[in-house]
């Protein structure tokens, strides 16, 4: 499994570290595996950043832990795609009413 690094954290005057996607991937696979509070103390970080990982993976699955720009790209796709979504439905709900206007004139 891959170590976190660490780096300056100048709110606190002390160091912080930071966990690589593989890592967190590979811990929340564990903790899923052999509970979260075992794979928290054996990995040695807290159960709640543990947690915080697992709704991430649940949330957007593979691109949980992708770098920043992935996930906007994707976000920003998703957005299109559901705007798109809503404009097809909306031509569809107005085809469907011109044809059962069209159908109650011509009957």
């Amino acid at each position: 499994m891959a170590r976190p690094t660490t780096t300056p954290n100048p709110k606190t005057d002390g160091t912080r570290r930071r966990f690589d996607a593989t890592f967190k991937q590979e811990a929340v696979a564990l903790g899923k595996r052999i509970g979260f509070r075992q794979a928290a103390q054996d990995l040695g970080v807290s159960e709640g950043n543990l947690r915080q990982w697992t709704a991430a993976v649940a949330a957007r699955g593979s691109q949980a832990f992708a770098p920043l720009a992935q996930r906007t790209d994707v976000d920003a796709q998703l957005r299109r795609l559901q705007e798109e979504v809503r404009v097809l439905r909306m031509e569809r709900d107005i085809l469907k009413k011109a044809a059962a206007y069209f159908a109650k004139e011509n009957a």
